[in-house]
C-alpha cells in the first residue's frame, strides 16, 4: 500500500523539487498540492493523505496553525514540516502543534524520503542536529 503524500509550500518551484525527489520512488504517491495554510486544510479534508509535507511560513494561513487544525480536524494524518528556518521557536511551534516531524530545506535532498517513511510508520523525525539541540534525543 502507497503512502500517500500531500505537498504544501507557497512556492511552486519548491513543490515541483519535492515532486522530482519523490517521483519514482517505490510506495510513495504524491495525491496533491496547496500553496497555503488555508488550501492544505481544504485539501486534507478532500484527499485524506497519510503524509502532508508543510511548509512552515506561507501567506494566508503559516503552516503551525494549519498543522493544528489538520491533527485536530483529520486523524491519523501525520505532519513533517519542510522549512528554511531553524529556530527553537519555529521547530517547538510545529511540534508542539503536532508535527511528527521538521525537515530543514537544505537537507531534503538526503531526508525527504527517510522522513516519509519514518513518520508513516509512527515515529518522530528531525532531520540534522535538531534532536539533540532541542534535548529530544
Amino acid at each position: 500500500m502507497n503512502i500517500r503524500i500531500l505537498i504544501v509550500d507557497d512556492d511552486e518551484i519548491v513543490r515541483s523539487e519535492f515532486q522530482k525527489l519523490l517521483e519514482g520512488e517505490p510506495g510513495l504517491e504524491i495525491i496533491g498540492e496547496a500553496s497555503n495554510g488555508q488550501e492544505a486544510i481544504k485539501a486534507a479534508q478532500k484527499f485524506l493523505p497519510d503524509v502532508i509535507l508543510m511548509d512552515v511560513a506561507m501567506p494566508v494561513m503559516n503552516g503551525i496553525e494549519a498543522t493544528r487544525q489538520i491533527v485536530d480536524e483529520c486523524l491519523g494524518i501525520k505532519i513533517i514540516a519542510v522549512s528554511m528556518h531553524s529556530s527553537k521557536g519555529y521547530v517547538k511551534g510545529m511540534l508542539s502543534a503536532g508535527a511528527s516531524g521538521y525537515i530543514l530545506k537544505d537537507q531534503v535532498s538526503v531526508a525527504l524520503t527517510p522522513a516519509i517513511r519514518s513518520v508513516a510508520s509512527g515515529q518522530v523525525y528531525l532531520s540534522g542536529h535538531l534532536a539533540e539541540w532541542l534535548d529530544l534525543k
